[in-house]
């Protein structure tokens, strides 16, 4: 026969075992690894621009070291942190995303959909140059102790979202139409 304590102490193993193991909802917030860049194609050669400059945050469930749910996700990038290796190249940039009157660049989550254990189609509103559009991104997720980490890319165009293909030297380099976003997200 079990003592009164011995049952006592089962009792608690098992409570202590449901509540670690239950679903954890949390909110967190981008960290210092996180990235963004855009990249695209010209007459003169292929470019890249890049930020590291953002605020933003997300709401997970994880459980069992698991991201069970994507809850929410919002992130703005002030536009004039992209960055490329030429202040000329960043001036045109600027002006093609009308920085002079929308500053940041914003992505809010509609939806999340797990496609398998790592990879989850999120459905949500990118706002750039202000126009915003519904798009689909195919992310994979990461999970470690502290952190939750989404990297994927979208292709998108300049008409997307409002905006003329840039052009330099009164036309003579032109900019291709077709974009490419990669972010990596680090929430902690």
């Amino acid at each position: 026969m079990k003592s009164p304590k011995f049952k006592l102490f089962l009792s608690t193993v098992f409570l202590f075992g449901i509540v670690f193991s239950s679903n954890a909802q949390k909110n967190y917030t981008l960290d210092a690894k996180t990235n963004f860049s855009v990249s695209g194609t010209s007459t003169m050669h292929d470019w890249e621009m890049k930020s590291d400059s953002k605020t933003g945050t997300a709401n997970f469930t994880i459980a069992d070291s698991k991201l069970i749910s994507i809850n929410s996700i919002d992130i703005t990038l002030p536009a004039e942190t992209i960055k490329s290796e030429k202040t000329s190249m960043d001036k045109v940039a600027y002006k093609t995303l009308k920085t002079d009157k929308f500053k940041n660049i914003k992505y809010v989550l509609k939806s999340a959909e797990k496609v398998n254990e790592t990879t989850w189609e999120l459905t949500g509103t990118y706002t750039i140059a202000g126009v915003s559009k519904v798009l689909k991104t195919q992310v994979k997720a990461t999970v470690t102790k502290d952190a939750v980490s989404l990297q994927g890319s979208n292709k998108i165009t300049f008409t997307d979202f409002g905006m003329k293909s840039p052009t330099a030297l009164l036309g003579t380099i032109k900019t291709g139409e077709n974009l490419t976003i990669k972010f990596n997200l680090n929430f902690n």
